[in-house]
C-alpha cells in the first residue's frame, strides 16, 4: 500500500508540474521570444521482486524548451536584413520625394530661368524682362540653397539616429552580458537543467540587437554566448560588454563613424557595421546622401561657370563688358574649403592645399583621398571607383591636374603619412549666389560687330561673329579688351589683296595711329575663321571669331569694331538662353536639366530597389518567424488538449491514492 500510495503521489506531482508548464505556455502565448516548454517524464527505478520488476511511479526528468537554434539564427539574420532595408527605404523615400517633387525639386526653377532668358532675348532693352531674369536667377539660387539645407537636415537626422541606435545597441549588449552571467550561475546547469526563461530572454535580446546591426553568435562555456560583429570584433564576451559609439569621421567631420570601446581601448569599426538599422543608416550616409551632395554641387558649379563665362563676353546696357552673373566659384576661400585634412594627421598638418575648378564640363561628382608619402610623393584615390593617381609635389605652386579640377600646393609642409579628402563639388549648391543685381548690368548684347565696305565689289559677306574668352589663360586681358568699354585695338580692318597667282589673301590690321598687322597675308578660304581659336597664338587670337562667305574681290574691305549703341543686340542673350537645352555637362553629353534628371533618376532607382528588397526581406522574415512558431510557438488548441490530458492523469493518480487509502482502511478493519 505504501508503494501504491507513492506511485499515486508521484503521478500527482508529475502531472501537476505538467499542468503548471502547460498553463505557463498558455499565459505566455503572446510573449515575444517565448519558446514553448514541455515536461519530459521518466519511470522511477522499479522494485525488484522474485516475480519481476514492479514500477514505483514517475519522475519529471526535465522541462524541455522547444527551440531550434538554426531557426533562431535564421530569424536574427532575416531581422538584420529587414531592419537595414526598412531604414534605407525610409531615408531614400524621403530624399526621392524631395528631389522629384515639383515644388521642392530644381527642374521647375531651371526651366523658368532659361525661359525668362529666352523672353528677354526677344526684347533685350526691356527692363521688366531683365528684372524677371534676375528674379528667376535668384529663385534658382534659392532652390539650390533649399535643397542643400534639406540635405543637411537629413544628414543631421541620420546622425541623430546613428547616435540613438548606438545607445540602444549598448543597452541590449549590456543586457545580454548580464543574462550570460545569470545563465552561467543558474542552479542545476551542470546537470543539464537549463534556465529556459533566461535563454528565451537572451534570444529575444539577440534578435533585437540583430535588428540594429548584423551579428554572429558563438556558444561558450556555461551556456553563455559570445556576440561579435561579422568580422569577429567582440560585442559581448561572456559577461563583459563592449561599448558601441559614434564620432565625427576623421576624413569628413560632418559625417559620423562607428567606434567600439572595450577595456579602455576605442577602435574604429565603421567599415564593419553592416546590416540592421545602423548598417542601413551608414549605407545611406556614405553611398546615397554624400553622392547627392556632390552631384547637386556639380550642377551648381557648372551652371555658374557656364553662365559666368558667357556673360563676361557680352555687353550690358551701358556699353561695358559683362561681369560675373553668379558669384565667383573659384574664390580663394572656396578653393581652400574643398580640401579637408584628416583628423588623424599627427601632428596636425600645416600644408596649404587648394582645389580650383578648371573645366566644369569635364568635372565629375565625387570625392578623392589624397595621401602623402616620403619626398612629397602622393597617391590620389577616387573614393568611388578606387582609381589611383600617383606623383609628387616637390615645390610650392605645383599642381595635380585632374579632369575638371586641379589640386594646388600653396605652402606649408607635406608630411609623410598625412592625408586629405578632396571635395571639389560637395558645397557647390551652398556656395552659388547671384552677382548681378541691376537690370542694366545684364550683358545681352555682343561687344563687337562687323560690316562690309561700301565700295566692295565682290559677293563676300562677313558674319556677325562669335565671342570667345577675352582673357589669356593666365587671366590677363586680350589687347582688344583692356578697357571695359569699346574695342581697345579697334576697329580692325580686313583687306583682301591679290596673291599674284589669281587667288586672294586677306590681311588684318588694327586701328592704331600707326596700324599694326594682326594677321599677316593669309590665303582666303570661304567660311574659314579669320582668327586663330588657340589663345596661345598671339596676336592671331583676338577673343572672337569671324568668317567671310562668298567671293570677295581684291580691294574689298571689312571692318570689325565695337558694337557701340548696340542695346537692341540680343546675340549674347540668345547664347545664354541656349544653355537651357545645350549639352554642357559630362564633356558635352548632358544639359543641366538632364544632369539633374540623372540625379533624380539615380535616387529613384535606388528607392525602387530598396522597396523591392524591403518586400523580399519582410517575406523572408515572415517565413522564418512562421517556421520558428511551428516549432517553438504556443498553439492554444494543442495546449488546451494537453490540459485535459494532464487533468485526467492527475485525477487518475488521485484515484490511485484513494484506492490505497481504502485498502489501508480495509486492512485496519480486519484487525478490529
Amino acid at each position: 500500500m505504501a508503494g501504491l500510495l507513492g506511485i499515486g503521489l508521484s503521478g500527482i506531482l508529475g502531472h501537476q508540474a505538467a499542468l503548471n508548464t502547460t498553463a505557463n505556455n498558455i499565459t505566455n502565448a503572446n510573449t515575444p521570444g517565448y519558446s514553448r516548454q514541455e515536461v519530459q517524464f521518466g519511470a522511477q527505478t522499479p522494485q525488484r521482486t522474485g516475480a519481476g520488476s514492479i514500477g514505483t511511479g514517475v519522475n519529471v526528468e526535465n522541462i524541455r524548451r522547444l527551440a531550434n537554434e538554426y531557426l533562431t539564427q535564421q530569424i536574427r539574420e532575416d531581422s538584420s536584413l529587414e531592419g537595414e532595408q526598412r531604414t534605407l527605404n525610409n531615408e531614400l523615400s524621403r530624399l526621392d520625394n524631395l528631389l522629384g517633387g515639383e515644388s521642392t525639386g530644381l527642374s521647375t526653377s531651371l526651366n523658368n530661368f532659361f525661359a525668362s532668358l529666352q523672353n528677354a532675348a526677344e526684347d533685350p532693352t526691356s527692363l521688366p524682362q531683365r528684372q524677371l531674369v534676375i528674379s528667376e536667377g535668384e529663385q534658382v539660387v534659392k532652390r539650390f540653397s533649399a535643397l542643400n539645407e534639406k540635405f543637411i537636415q537629413q544628414r543631421e537626422s541620420v546622425k541623430t539616429q546613428m547616435q540613438q541606435g548606438a545607445k540602444d545597441a549598448n543597452a541590449l549588449i549590456a543586457s545580454i552580458a548580464d543574462l550570460n552571467s545569470a545563465i552561467a550561475q543558474s542552479p542545476g546547469l551542470a546537470q543539464g537543467r537549463m534556465p529556459n526563461d533566461l535563454l528565451d530572454q537572451r534570444d529575444e535580446k539577440l534578435r533585437q540587437l540583430s535588428e540594429l546591426v548584423s551579428i554572429k553568435i558563438s556558444p561558450t562555456e556555461g551556456a553563455q554566448v559570445n556576440v561579435t560583429l561579422n568580422n569577429g570584433q567582440g560585442l559581448v564576451t561572456g559577461n563583459i560588454a563592449a561599448q558601441l559609439g559614434t564620432r565625427p569621421s576623421a576624413s569628413d567631420p560632418l559625417m559620423l563613424e562607428f567606434t567600439l570601446g572595450t577595456s579602455g581601448r576605442v577602435v574604429n569599426v565603421d567599415s564593419q557595421i553592416d546590416g540592421g538599422k545602423l548598417g542601413g543608416l551608414r549605407h545611406f550616409q556614405q553611398q546615397v546622401l554624400a553622392p547627392a551632395f556632390d552631384e547637386l554641387g556639380r550642377i551648381a558649379i557648372a551652371l555658374a561657370d557656364t553662365m559666368n563665362s558667357q556673360h563676361q563676353i557680352g555687353m550690358d546696357l551701358e556699353g561695358e563688358l559683362g561681369g560675373l552673373f553668379f558669384k565667383d566659384f573659384n574664390s580663394a576661400a572656396l578653393q581652400t574649403s574643398r580640401v579637408i585634412p584628416s583628423a588623424n594627421n599627427q601632428p596636425a598638418s600645416n600644408a596649404q592645399l587648394a582645389v580650383e575648378i578648371t573645366d566644369s564640363s569635364a568635372l565629375a561628382a565625387g570625392t578623392w583621398s589624397l595621401k602623402f608619402g616620403a619626398t612629397s610623393s602622393y597617391q590620389l584615390t577616387n573614393d568611388r571607383t578606387g582609381e589611383v593617381v600617383s606623383g609628387s609635389l616637390p615645390a610650392v605652386g605645383d599642381e595635380i591636374i585632374m579632369p575638371g579640377f586641379s589640386i594646388r600646393y600653396d605652402g606649408g609642409t607635406l608630411t609623410d603619412g598625412h592625408s586629405f579628402q578632396i571635395q571639389p563639388t560637395r558645397n557647390g549648391a551652398a556656395d552659388i549666389a547671384m552677382q548681378v543685381r541691376r537690370e542694366e548690368d545684364l550683358a545681352f548684347a555682343s561687344p563687337i560687330r562687323a560690316e562690309g565696305g561700301q565700295g566692295n565689289k565682290g559677293t563676300g559677306a562677313i558674319s556677325q561673329g562669335t565671342m570667345q574668352a577675352v582673357t589669356y589663360p593666365d587671366g590677363t586681358s586680350l589687347p582688344g579688351f583692356t578697357s571695359s568699354t569699346g574695342l581697345a585695338n579697334g576697329p580692325l580692318q580686313v583687306s583682301f589683296v591679290d596673291d599674284g597667282s589669281g587667288g586672294l589673301n586677306y590681311i588684318i590690321t588694327d586701328g592704331d595711329t600707326v596700324p599694326n598687322t594682326v594677321v599677316s597675308a593669309t590665303p582666303y578660304t570661304e567660311g574659314q575663321g579669320l582668327f586663330s581659336d588657340n589663345p596661345a597664338l598671339i596676336p592671331n587670337y583676338q577673343g572672337y571669331q569671324f568668317s567671310v562667305t562668298g567671293q570677295p574681290k581684291a580691294g574689298d574691305v571689312f571692318t570689325i569694331e565695337s558694337n557701340e549703341n548696340g542695346v537692341s543686340d540680343n546675340r549674347n542673350a540668345e547664347a545664354l538662353a541656349s544653355f537651357g537645352i545645350k549639352n554642357t555637362l559630362n564633356n558635352g553629353s548632358q544639359s543641366f536639366a538632364e544632369g539633374y534628371a540623372g540625379l533624380v533618376e539615380n535616387v529613384g532607382v535606388q528607392t525602387r530597389q530598396s522597396q523591392l528588397d524591403l518586400e523580399a526581406g519582410k517575406t523572408l522574415l515572415e517565413q522564418s518567424f512562421n517556421q520558428r512558431e511551428a516549432v517553438s510557438g504556443v498553439n492554444l488548441d494543442q495546449e488546451a488538449g494537453k490540459l485535459i490530458q494532464y487533468q485526467a492523469a492527475y485525477n487518475a493518480s488521485a484515484k490511485v491514492i484513494t484506492v490505497a487509502q481504502d485498502l489501508f482502511n480495509t486492512l485496519l478493519q480486519t484487525f478490529r
